[in-house]
C-alpha cells in the first residue's frame, strides 16, 4: 500500500496506525510527495483506542532528525526500523553494524552537519528595518535550525529563506511559510560590502590549507556566501602577503634592499658583506654563498650552513647511491649564516626560523638566477618554502616536481631528518631521500 507522509507528523500518524494493524514494511511504501503521483494514497486502517507502543527514547530524537533527509527513503527506513524494535529487536539501535541502523546514524549525522552549516553560513542583509538571509541547505532544516537563531539574534526582527521553507521572527514568535528562490531573495546591501571588508582585513595567509577550507566552507554554499567572491584574489595575493607579513614582524629590512645592481655571483658576494636583513649577520659573520662549480646542472638547497658533520656524511652517501657526483653538484643554503643562540657567551648552533630564512631569501633567489641550474633540489621544508614560496606543504609534496623561474624543483628530506626520527623510520627517510635525488639526476640528464 502507498502511504502518504509529506512530514514527521503525517510518517507518526501513519506508522502508529499501520503497527497497530500489523502492516509489515514490505507491504508499504511512503510517499513524501517527490514521487510523479501515478498512484494515490491508500486510507490507512483506523488506529484501535488505547493502542500503544514502547520505543526508546533514542528512536524518537533519531527519527524527529532522520524526518529532516532529503531522501525519500528515510520514511521506509524509519518504519522499518520502528517495525524491527516493536518486534523483538529492542537493543536494534545499539547494533551499529546493522544495514537499517547504520544509514539512520549516517542520515542523522548528515542533518546535524548541515543545521551546523546553516548556523555559520547564514548572512542577513538589511531591508529597511528588517533582516533577510537567503541560505541553500542540503536538507528540510529550516525548524531545527531556526531556534539557534531566535536565542541569537532575539532583538532582530529577520526572516530566513530557503528553497523549501521560510522562517520569520517578529521579535515574540517564529513564523513558518514557504520556500523562495533565490532569484526573489533582496540584493546585496552596505552590510555585505563591510562584512567583506571585515573579512579580507582579518583573512590569514599564512594559515591556508584548501582541502581543509573546503571540507568546512562546501564550494556548493559559496554562491550565499559574500566573502567567497574574495577568495580567488586572496590566494593569489597569498604568498605576497606572507613574504610582507615576514619583513613586518622582523622588524627590520629584507636582504632585498642590499641586492646590488649586477646580479652576477662575484657581485652578489661583494654586496652581501653589507646586509644586515637579520641578526645573523654583521662585522665578522657575513652572508656565506654556496660552493662549487657554478656550471652545475643540479643544485642542492639546504636550510643553513652544516654543523653537523653526520648529516653531511649521510648526504654524501645518499648522493653517491643516487648516481651523482658530488664534485658536480652546487650546495648553498636558504639561510646564509649559521643560526645560534648565546650560552655564557659562547654560540651554540640551533635550528633557523622561517623569518630568518624570509630575510635572506632575496639572496638565495638572486644566487639560483645567477647559477640558472637545471634542478634544484630543496633539502627540508625551509628549504622548500624558501624557494618555492612560504605557502608550499612539504609533506603533501615532497617528491613533487615543481617548474620554478628557469629550473625544476624536487623537495626532499633534509639528511639530518635521518638522524632525528626514531630508529624504525629511519630507514624509509633515507631511502626516499635517495630516491628523490635520483629523480633530479634524470630530470638534470633529460633537460625536462
Amino acid at each position: 500500500m502507498i502511504v502518504a507522509a509529506p512530514d514527521f507528523s503525517a510518517w507518526r500518524g501513519a506508522a502508529r496506525a499501520l503497527l497497530a494493524a500489523e502492516v509489515s514494511p514490505a507491504d508499504v511504501l511512503f510517499d513524501d510527495g517527490t514521487a510523479t503521483g501515478l498512484f494515490a494514497a491508500d486510507e490507512l486502517p483506523p488506529v484501535p483506542a488505547r493502542t500503544a507502543f514502547e520505543v526508546p527514547r533514542a528512536f524518537v530524537a533519531l527519527a524527529e532528525s532522520v524526518a529532516c533527509h532529503r531522501a525519500p527513503q528515510r520514511w521506509d527506513r524509519l518504519y522499518r526500523a520502528l517495525w524491527r524494535l516493536t518486534r523483538g529487536e529492542p537493543h536494534l539501535l545499539d547494533l551499529a553494524t546493522d544495514d537499517d541502523v547504520r544509514w539512520l546514524l549516517r542520515a542523522e549525522k548528515s542533518v546535524r552537519r548541515d543545521v551546523h552549516k546553516m548556523h555559520a553560513f547564514v548572512r542577513f542583509c538589511k531591508v529597511d528595518e528588517h533582516f533577510v538571509a537567503w541560505h541553500r541547505p542540503d536538507h528540510r532544516i529550516v525548524r531545527r535550525a531556526a531556534p539557534f537563531f531566535r536565542r541569537r539574534f532575539p532583538e532582530m526582527h529577520w526572516s530566513i529563506l530557503t528553497p523549501d521553507e521560510s522562517v520569520t521572527w517578529n521579535g515574540e514568535e517564529l513564523h513558518f511559510g514557504p520556500g523562495v528562490r533565490a532569484k526573489d531573495a533582496p540584493p546585496p546591501d552596505v552590510l555585505e560590502v563591510m562584512w567583506k571588508t571585515y573579512y579580507r582585513a582579518t583573512f590569514n595567509p599564512a594559515r591556508i590549507k584548501l582541502k581543509a577550507m573546503k571540507k568546512e566552507l562546501p564550494v556548493r554554499h559559496w554562491p550565499t556566501l559574500p566573502e567567497t567572491a574574495l577568495i580567488p584574489d586572496l590566494l593569489a595575493e597569498a604568498s605576497d602577503r606572507v613574504s610582507a607579513m615576514v619583513r613586518h614582524s622582523e622588524g627590520t629590512r629584507s636582504a632585498a634592499d642590499f641586492l646590488p645592481a649586477a646580479r652576477d655571483l662575484d657581485s652578489l658576494r661583494a654586496a652581501a658583506r653589507d646586509c644586515t636583513a637579520c641578526g645573523l649577520c654583521g662585522p665578522g659573520t657575513p652572508v656565506a654563498f654556496g660552493t662549487g662549480p657554478t656550471d652545475a646542472r643540479i643544485v642542492l638547497v639546504g636550510d643553513q650552513p652544516d654543523t653537523s658533520g653526520a648529516a653531511d656524511e649521510l648526504l654524501a652517501a645518499a648522493l653517491e647511491e643516487a648516481g651523482i657526483d658530488r664534485a658536480a653538484v652546487y650546495r648553498t643554503t636558504a639561510v646564509k649564516q649559521t643560526a645560534f643562540v648565546k650560552r655564557d657567551g659562547v654560540r651554540d648552533p640551533r635550528r633557523a626560523s622561517s623569518r630568518e630564512a624570509g630575510a635572506c631569501r632575496p639572496w638565495l633567489l638572486a644566487e639560483l638566477a645567477a647559477l640558472r641550474p637545471a634542478v634544484i633540489v630543496c633539502l627540508g621544508p625551509l628549504a622548500a618554502q624558501a624557494v618555492l614560496g612560504p605557502l608550499f606543504r612539504f609533506a603533501e609534496h615532497r617528491g613533487d616536481v615543481f617548474q620554478t623561474d628557469g629550473a625544476l624543483t624536487v623537495a626532499t628530506h633534509h639528511p639530518a631528518t635521518a638522524l632525528r626520527v626514531p630508529a624504525d623510520a629511519r630507514a624509509e627517510v633515507r631511502a626516499e631521500l635517495i630516491i628523490h635525488l635520483a629523480r633530479a639526476l634524470e630530470l638534470a640528464g633529460t633537460g625536462h
